[in-house]
């Protein structure tokens, strides 16, 4: 395998690895603020207002993991 080819995996994983810790991330998120919501209903306003800023927080890591592949992929680093 030569470095064309070793480069084209690291960026590979680079956004594969860096896709997973958000998904995760995001699935918990919703999840607590589903049961908060379930179990207090009247705070659902706060709740959903806090739990789009963590999403954000959280997709956040991804799109630097998607930076860092396109700068494998395009020979910058």
């Amino acid at each position: 395998m030569d470095s064309e080819g070793l480069r084209l995996v690291a960026t590979a994983l680079a956004i594969g690895l860096a896709a997973i810790g958000p998904g995760v991330g995001i699935g918990i998120i919703v999840s607590g603020a589903l049961q908060a919501i379930g179990r207090n209903p009247e705070i659902q306003g706060t709740v959903v207002t806090y739990m789009f800023l963590g999403i954000a927080f959280t997709e956040a890591l991804a799109i630097f993991g998607l930076v860092i592949s396109f700068l494998i992929g395009f020979k910058v680093l």
